[in-house]
């Protein structure tokens, strides 16, 4: 590894440099009509099923408030009450 790369600085999300953060994603997964599944979570962030639980849990502690729904297909689901 060469200084340079070393010392590069990655830009963050916020500038535009990646795209969104993992936050925004689970966000707009959670905003649908039909809200996300914890499968859906995990794969669209790569996250732990415990890591997305756990980031729920800062939503709520935020004030958001979260729904638990089941599909008709048996699965629970969340989505964010607006």
């Amino acid at each position: 590894m060469t200084e340079e790369t070393k010392t590069a600085k990655i830009p963050d999300s916020k500038s535009g440099g990646r795209g969104p953060t993992k936050a925004v994603v689970v966000k707009k997964l959670l905003s649908r009509a039909k809200g996300a599944t914890l499968v859906e979570m995990t794969q669209a962030t790569g996250w732990l099923p415990h890591s997305a639980r756990a980031f729920m849990t800062g939503l709520r502690k935020n004030g958001l408030d979260l729904v638990r729904e089941c599909r008709t297909s048996g699965e629970t689901c969340w989505r964010i009450e607006r």
